[in-house]
């Protein structure tokens, strides 16, 4: 079988989700590729960036300033996928995330119609069904539901991805992304969390079966490991409090780890990993920061070296993070929001969203092993 897998990413969770599927696709005998615009070319068989970072520039800045994001830009870096497509002549395609200022959605979903491919579209937020947001919980907007921006304005226009186009780019980003996304007859929605799934199922995208297959790590690499992270980053014996994330932005908590991180004890230490180079800059004493890595390894040793993981994402689907503490040992804290609890596990310690005083007294009720 021919087993064609498309990302707007290459790397980061939703590209290392896509790796790990072409993985068992090749150890299983399949043919399979690999297609993202965004991160390092490879080359690996069977393995596609398309597109510039000029074709991204260009669909970013469209987008701020028209939004419709997806029906304007990068329509020659689609028209390159298209085309490496049909001479793969796929027996299945598999669509990742096709947002991130990388695909011209109305090419791609003509060649799917016109191809009659069998796809499967993994979800790994609510982008695919609203007019503009990933997530609107945190907003606490329905419109998706129905109709964005019909009968009120975006809550949400000027969050990423930002736009200063008016709430009528939102109302026929809506239509047009309903229209192209329904007009396939061969389409499985696959949602790695119940909570998507549900959401999924309340929208446009509801017309199609819809199944959850949670996201896996490779426990090879993601696994208790001897570490000495403690050492090499000046933590000692204090307690070690971890964060990963990538980008760090409010959705994902990140000034709830600073408050957290300033009412902890001296004998406490957060961490916190994935930063950008300005964040790194700002960071309140008491918190030590590191940039993003790709390196799993290290990433493991981190997981491993922890006392506590800290999952404080106001909005979030199957957290990759959450599953590679998990594997490594670290017990999690994690706030009750999305599907961040399915992926954290029975064992993980639930707070309510925002409740800063509970995620305290869980953390001086927790060590790792006790």
């Amino acid at each position: 079988m021919k087993y064609v897998q498309i990302n707007a990413y290459g790397y980061g969770s939703t590209g290392s989700i896509m790796r790990n599927i072409h993985k068992e696709r090749l150890r299983d005998g399949d043919e399979s590729y690999i297609a993202w615009a965004r991160g390092p070319a490879s080359r690996e068989p069977n393995e596609y960036r398309f597109g510039t970072k000029f074709d991204v520039y260009m669909h970013a800045g469209l987008h701020r300033l028209f939004g419709m994001g997806g029906l304007m830009g990068s329509k020659r870096a689609t028209e390159q996928l298209v085309s490496w497509l049909e001479d793969i002549d796929p027996d299945v395609v598999h669509l990742h995330n096709l947002h991130g200022y990388t695909i011209h959605l109305p090419v791609l979903f003509n060649y799917l119609k016109r191809a009659e491919k069998p796809v499967v579209w993994t979800l790994h937020d609510c982008w695919a069904f609203t007019g503009h947001c990933g997530y609107f919980t945190y907003a606490k907007c329905l419109q998706w539901i129905s109709h964005c921006g019909h009968e009120a304005s975006c809550p949400q226009k000027h969050m990423a991805p930002k736009t200063a186009a008016g709430t009528w780019a939102v109302r026929r980003s809506f239509e047009l992304k309903k229209k192209l996304f329904c007009s396939l007859e061969k389409v499985d929605i696959v949602t790695p969390s119940q909570w998507l799934a549900d959401l999924a199922g309340q929208s446009y995208l509801g017309k199609y079966p819809i199944s959850v297959k949670n996201n896996v790590i490779d426990e090879n690499v993601f696994r208790p490991v001897e570490s000495d992270a403690r050492r090499r980053y000046g933590i000692g014996n204090r307690i070690m409090v971890l964060g990963v994330a990538s980008p760090w932005t409010e959705r994902k908590g990140f000034g709830d780890y600073l408050a957290v991180a300033q009412r902890l004890p001296s004998d406490y230490v957060m961490v916190l990993v994935g930063l950008s180079e300005r964040q790194m800059r700002s960071l309140p004493q008491g918190i030590i920061g590191m940039t993003r890595t790709s390196d799993a390894r290290q990433l493991a040793e981190l997981y491993s070296a922890a006392d506590v993981f800290l999952l404080l994402s106001y909005e979030e689907n199957y957290p990759t993070v959450a599953l590679e503490a998990r594997a490594c040992g670290t017990r999690i804290i994690a706030y009750d929001s999305g599907g961040s609890l399915e992926a954290a596990g029975q064992d993980a310690v639930a707070v309510p969203v925002g409740n800063i005083k509970e995620v305290i007294s869980a953390i001086m009720s927790m060590k790792k092993g006790t």
